[in-house]
């Protein structure tokens, strides 16, 4: 069940800069609609830090080099707050710069940082194991006299790499998974100089907005999720739920089915075995039909299992097997046990899919027809009648026909993705920019 969702109201400049950190952000870097909702979110939200309780990382990874990683991170540095790179600090450095300036950390070539100097790595680590919430910190002895120093560690971070991250930072984390671009695939040539030169303007409105009493409404949001998110979904999806609902129009709905969209990927993709196991299983009998479709000898389950493409199953212990008695081991730890099955092929040990209803819903994220619909709630415009911001909206991109909005609905949010069933056949000015 979705939490109650609190409107916070329609806000033009909310929407208008939304609108901005996206058009800008695809001149240079090719994304899809969802990443780039999720990203323009996540801009607005470096600039709303004070008031925020967690944060997403930026998880932002490709299968090859020259898929734009970099050059994502590049665009990001224009736009985000106080935003700092990592490359040459030494671990004491990296702690209280990260300390004393609550920069928005941006971290290229992750995959390299933790083959190199490890005291480097073991502070960057913890910094990411304690920095998505508001009080995150670590405790160092400092000095000769070895006193102790707590450093706060909470800030925006984006992080660019090949390959995965260990399981305490991806569940911190959204995964902007990029592609090589094809060629008709269209980018901007990208000159540091010229680019932030043509970003002064809306640069200017982010801290202008940041600055602003629509910033302080923040603290009071309480968005709704959609049914399916896990505890620390909710907590990192947050902060950019609360400024889409501010933004109002389009926005709400957008950032909440990109979320299902970019969470579902990653569950798809990186699970323990555990549940791969269990979204298998799921799948096995997602496809049976007829009489018994509710129930599968242990042997027939195992043989389904090893006939999955792509699936741990099919090359179990270098080859010796998956084999009934793999599953039931591998079962154990759950309370799921064989048992005697009468089919219409005869009697022998096997399970029911009620055996594994308790577990699907524990550990598996709900099919599409199992996903409930939030409600719309109307919005009260009348305590945002007032607010003027201090900077003009230059860079800010409108189309011709749009007319100022005078009302605004939150949207009811479908979410069009579930997870996916497994069953078939550089440049950066050294230092704060």
């Amino acid at each position: 069940m979705a939490t109650t969702h609190q409107p916070l109201g329609f806000h033009s400049e909310t929407a208008a800069l939304l609108d901005s950190c996206r058009g800008f952000v695809r001149r240079y870097v090719v994304l899809t609609a969802d990443q780039l909702n999720v990203v323009a979110a996540w801009i607005l939200h470096t600039w709303a830090m004070d008031v925020a309780e967690c944060t997403p990382y930026l998880h932002i990874t490709a299968p090859e080099k020259g898929c734009g990683k970099s050059r994502l991170l590049e665009t990001l540095a224009i736009l985000v707050f106080r935003p700092i790179r990592t490359g040459g600090m030494t671990a004491a450095a990296l702690m209280r710069t990260v300390h004393k300036e609550q920069p928005t950390l941006l971290l290229d070539e992750l995959d390299s940082v933790f083959q190199g100097d490890k005291e480097v790595a073991q502070a960057l680590r913890g910094i990411l194991n304690e920095g998505f919430w508001r009080g995150g910190n670590i405790r160092k002895c400092v000095g000769q006299s070895h006193d102790v120093q707590v450093f706060n560690v909470f800030g925006a971070k984006a992080l660019a790499g090949i390959g995965k991250v260990w399981d305490t930072v991806a569940s911190r984390s959204i995964i902007i998974e990029m592609r090589r671009k094809t060629k008709a695939e269209k980018v901007e040539s990208f000159r540091f100089r010229e680019v932030r030169e043509s970003a002064v303007t809306l640069v200017a409105s982010l801290e202008s907005w940041s600055k602003s009493q629509v910033v302080d409404v923040l603290k009071s949001a309480r968005p709704s999720f959609p049914d399916g998110f896990a505890d620390r979904q909710q907590d990192i999806s947050e902060p950019l739920l609360a400024i889409a609902d501010l933004a109002a129009g389009e926005w709400p709905t957008r950032v909440r089915q990109s979320l299902c969209v970019l969470f579902g990927a990653a569950e798809s993709e990186d699970t323990s075995l555990g549940v791969t196991l269990l979204r298998d299983i799921r799948s096995v009998f997602g496809i049976r039909s007829g009489k018994d479709s509710d129930r599968i000898y242990s042997a027939e389950l195992a043989a389904a299992l090893r006939e999955i493409e792509g699936s741990p199953w099919s090359e179990w212990e270098k080859g010796k097997g998956f084999t009934a008695n793999t599953l039931a081991r591998l079962l154990k730890i759950r309370h799921i046990h064989p048992q005697t099955i009468r089919t219409t092929g005869g009697t022998a040990k096997g399970y029911k899919r009620e055996d594994f209803a308790d577990e699907w819903e524990r550990y598996l994220s709900p099919l599409p027809d199992e996903i409930v619909t939030p409600v719309t709630t109307p919005v009260d415009l009348s305590d945002y009648s007032s607010f003027k911001s201090d900077t003009p909206f230059n860079a800010i991109e409108r189309p011709s026909h749009e007319k100022p909005r005078q009302s605004a609905v939150v949207t009811a949010v479908t979410p069009t993705t579930a997870q996916t069933e497994r069953i078939t056949s550089k440049r950066f000015i050294t230092g704060v920019l």
